[in-house]
């Protein structure tokens, strides 16, 4: 959270009321609020002072708006200016304002709800931006399906919805058949190089073979099992993913995500990965 007040006195009180709940970052005006947040990015809650001088708490408050819309923002005043507070309550600029002298326990309730507001909104615009995301892959899946006319065509196309939505240096796509590797290759480089296979040199592709299950490694540096593969080090390979794509408990298919840097894969990207990938086994396999 990000405190604003011009007295330093009330400046440390709000500190030291919130840092055993709170990451307190501390600014003695609104410029130097608006500098904090330029540097540190968005917070959950602000609480800023009304009379400041050279600019008042509602019209920092209302800076902040445009680049930060998801945070509360609560004003402290000690006088009555109605007209301004209205305003900026009205715009959706200040969740809240207390009068003062404010009571400890009154505002922390106050803050813990707005902080619980806050982490709620971001959570269902995560789940909003995920289902938006995978909903654009699994269209690109189709279009692809209908728009292309034989499967030497359809798997470059099937491999570039999947890198363009996880942001892939690489990704291919290899049919399989009776549990190997088939000698069909479709694949997508970012560089619009030729995209080449070392699959059959995988280790984690011969697990994925193996059992049927997903794979992936966010590091293969910091695996001490993978990090002296040699096929990783060739192709330049820092992270990859192999996904399986089922048809009848059957693995049809492989993908292959591939970054050149270690790259973040979480829990959320997995499923959505797995769940596009079901969608291709059925299409190869139709």
């Amino acid at each position: 959270m990000l405190v604003v007040d011009d007295e330093p006195d009330n400046l440390d009180l709000l500190y030291r009321t919130f840092r055993r709940d709170f990451n307190v970052l501390k600014a003695d005006s609104g410029a130097a609020a608006l500098d904090i947040l330029r540097s540190e990015g968005e917070v959950a809650v602000i609480i800023s002072d009304q009379r400041m001088p050279e600019m008042k708490g509602t019209e920092f408050l209302s800076k902040t708006v445009p680049d930060f819309p998801d945070t509360v923002r609560i004003i402290l005043t000690g006088f009555t200016d109605v007209e301004d507070l209205v305003d900026a309550i009205n715009s959706g600029q200040v969740y809240k304002y207390i009068t003062k002298p404010w009571d400890p326990d009154e505002l922390k309730g106050v803050v813990q709800y707005a902080a619980d507001s806050y982490d709620t909104l971001k959570q269902r615009n995560q789940e909003l931006e995920r289902a938006q995301a995978q909903n654009e892959l699994m269209g690109a899946i189709l279009q692809a399906a209908q728009s292309t006319g034989d499967r030497a065509g359809l798997l470059p196309e099937l491999a570039k919805a999947f890198s363009l939505r996880f942001e892939t240096d690489v990704c291919l796509l290899v049919p399989v058949a009776e549990g190997a590797l088939g000698s069909e290759l479709g694949g997508f480089r970012r560089d619009g190089g030729t995209p080449e296979s070392w699959l059959d040199r995988d280790p984690l592709t011969q697990q994925v073979l193996a059992n049927g299950k997903i794979q992936a490694r966010a590091n293969l540096a910091n695996d001490p099992e993978l990090a002296a593969a040699e096929c990783y080090g060739a192709a330049g390979v820092k992270a990859h993913a192999v996904i399986p794509a089922l048809f009848r408990d059957r693995v049809v298919a492989l993908l292959s995500l591939q970054w050149h840097n270690p790259t973040e894969i979480t829990e959320s990207e997995l499923t959505q990965m797995y769940l596009a990938a079901q969608q291709v086994g059925l299409i190869l396999a139709a």
